[in-house]
């Protein structure tokens, strides 16, 4: 179960790196073009800004803790975060009639909620 939380864990932080990485650094007026992007066009540079920023260190709260071994606590916390960043997202999405994105957030939502169950509950890291 630990080999697969780490993984899981892994598989996410690159998620939300790529997608941090996205929304902090390309031009908004690019990344709108893209048609899982459209609420873009509606939203405040600030915004999206600040999600890709949110994204960043959800990246690195995913993993560096725990790597680190400093807090490790913080993994199952930034893994709640990410849960209600994607209840956003489904939000957004549904709203937008993208039933394929919202999707897809329930994915990330689901491995989420795994790595949160496992390291608050069946296997947290040990001193």
């Amino acid at each position: 179960m630990h080999i697969a939380l780490w993984i899981t864990a892994g598989l996410l932080a690159l998620i939300a790196l790529a997608g941090g990485i996205t929304k902090t650094f390309m031009p908004l007026e690019k990344l709108a073009q893209h048609d899982g992007a459209a609420w873009i066009r509606d939203a405040k540079p600030a915004f999206v800004r600040t999600l890709g920023v949110l994204e960043i260190l959800a990246a690195i709260g995913l993993t560096l803790p725990a790597v680190l071994g400093v807090a490790p606590v913080v993994v199952p916390i930034t893994a709640a975060c990410w849960i209600a960043l994607m209840i956003g997202a489904m939000i957004t999405h549904g709203r937008l009639g993208q039933a394929k994105l919202v999707m897809v957030n329930v994915v990330y939502l689901a491995l989420a909620l795994f790595i949160a169950v496992g390291r608050f509950g069946t296997t947290p890291f040990v001193a």
